[in-house]
């Protein structure tokens, strides 16, 4: 019994003082039953893997991972209340199980003319309004209760989003949807690719359809419920969330008027699914074939002269020489087996 409460002692007064210590020589941490929650506001230098949280016993730093429930609270900027649950990792230090804050924010009628904007989030940002540092400057953006932050991990100070924005009827211009940005010159110097060459500042108007089976790698033709559309693909387009361009795929665009007259394609949204299952990179192999028109954002349907292969895209690393896969486009693929019995492409080439 004196030793329980000792060690009961030890872990409360851990978990306040948050100095747990990270163990030489540890792997990655693997979350523990939550042995705590505690409430706090978030301090400067939280990022979307670590959370600085000043509590009243005091400052604490908290690991945030793929196993993290952010489903109640996105929004870790500085001074947000929030309250958390943690575990004890591995690795020794406290980890998020569970993250929650009150959002009080309202909605408001939007034009249906959107714009696309990417920048960094100031520190001087509220729950309900963005103050967004962009290339031409400072920008106040709302959010509201519509806002779709599904494609951003957490939103944090001075990391860069893309930004989908439309005016209020309040004034303001509100945010559609946020998702994690990268630069063209990081996403180059990372390898992810395809990315555009530079991100397009005109303002775009979303549109959403059905692809042609006309669709070219150069152009988009795009059945919509107004007709069919002709959407420019060039080397500014950012097709990193819709790259499968095969018929009858369901994709939302977002365009504009190009100099040429043309409407050009600024970003490519389609559909995807999330990966839950572990890949041996050990264990690779090479295999060239064409593009099937079974082809979606989740699976790979690879015609090959043995047959037809079945590839998950959910692990993909790198794409060269293809901005986007349509229907007969050849390629080599590096692909390796997954923990759920498929392969799963991790290298794309255009051939």
């Amino acid at each position: 019994m004196k030793k329980d409460r000792i060690l009961k002692l030890c872990t409360t007064a851990c978990l306040v003082l948050g100095i747990v210590m990270n163990p030489a020589g540890q792997l990655e941490a693997r979350a523990a039953e939550v042995i705590a929650t505690v409430q706090g506001t978030v301090s400067t230098g939280t990022t979307s893997d670590l959370l600085k949280l000043s509590t009243k016993e005091g400052n604490m730093e908290i690991k945030i991972d793929s196993g993290t429930d952010a489903s109640g609270c996105k929004i870790l900027l500085p001074d947000k209340k929030v309250s958390v649950s943690v575990s004890h990792g591995s690795d020794g230090y406290l980890h998020a199980v569970k993250i929650s804050g009150d959002m009080q924010i309202t909605s408001v009628k939007l034009d249906s003319s959107t714009s696309s904007v990417t920048g960094k989030i100031s520190e001087k940002t509220k729950d309900d309004l963005l103050y967004f540092n962009t290339a031409q400057g400072e920008m106040e953006i709302k959010m509201d209760t519509n806002t779709n932050l599904s494609g951003c991990s957490f939103l944090v100070a001075d990391k860069t989003y893309t930004i989908v924005c439309a005016r209020g009827s309040d004034g303001y211009m509100h945010a559609v949807s946020i998702t994690d940005g990268v630069t063209a010159s990081a996403a180059v110097a990372s390898g992810l690719t395809p990315a555009p060459a530079s991100y397009v500042t005109a303002a775009t108007t979303a549109v959403s359809g059905t692809v042609n089976d006309k669709t070219k790698e150069n152009m988009l033709y795009l059945t919509t419920k107004d007709g069919e559309m002709q959407i420019v693909i060039d080397a500014n387009t950012d097709s990193r969330s819709g790259m499968v361009l095969t018929p009858e795929r369901k994709i939302t665009v977002y365009v504009y008027r190009g100099s040429d007259a043309y409407m050009h394609a600024a970003n490519i949204e389609g559909s995807k699914d999330s990966s839950t299952a572990d890949i041996n990179t050990t264990s690779k192999s090479t295999v060239t074939g064409t593009v099937g028109d079974k082809s979606t954002e989740n699976i790979l349907y690879l015609d090959t002269p043995q047959g037809q292969m079945e590839l998950k895209l959910d692990t993909v690393r790198n794409v060269t020489n293809c901005k986007v896969l349509v229907s007969g486009k050849k390629l080599s693929v590096t692909c390796t087996r997954g923990s759920d019995a498929y392969m799963h492409a991790i290298d794309i080439t255009g051939v």
